[in-house]
């Protein structure tokens, strides 16, 4: 028998107001009642994730949505300290960006994201995506608790 998906805590990281509602619409028409918190830079995700200021109260992220380039601190800095921190390196990390450079692709994955993808240009293609992301982490795969 098939469990009932759980929802899950997902943290995007978007500095990109337009991508930020494009992606909350997508987790908005799905069957799960995910949660999304929102931060607009890479320091901003860093005290999030460590519960540090004015996100002394956030909830640990079961999936994490990382853009690659924010500001303050830029999203491979970001993904390097989420995989070096013992406390958070569990967590997933999807990379989902507008860079297609072989560089970042690779890059990404040698700091361990578990997942890269390109944001779609196109409206429907990019909530397809995001759509699909949310499925796969709440359905098929199984998430450290």
């Amino acid at each position: 028998m098939n469990e009932a998906p759980h929802p899950i805590e997902v943290l995007l990281v978007e500095d990109d107001p337009g991508d930020v509602l494009l992606t909350v619409e997508a987790f908005e028409h799905n069957k799960v009642n995910n949660t999304l918190s929102v931060v607009n830079d890479g320091e901003q995700a860093m005290a999030f994730l460590r519960r540090e200021g004015e996100y002394v109260n956030a909830p640990r992220p079961d999936l994490i949505l990382l853009d690659l380039n924010l500001p303050r601190k830029d999203g491979r800095e970001v993904l390097g300290e989420i995989k070096a921190d013992d406390d958070l390196r569990r967590i997933p990390v999807v990379v989902l960006t507008t860079s297609e450079a072989d560089e970042d692709i690779l890059r990404s994955y040698h700091l361990h994201a578990n997942a890269y993808v390109t944001k779609p240009v196109d409206f429907d293609q990019f909530i397809s995506v995001v759509r699909q992301i949310d499925n796969f982490f709440v359905t098929v795969v199984k998430l450290p608790r």
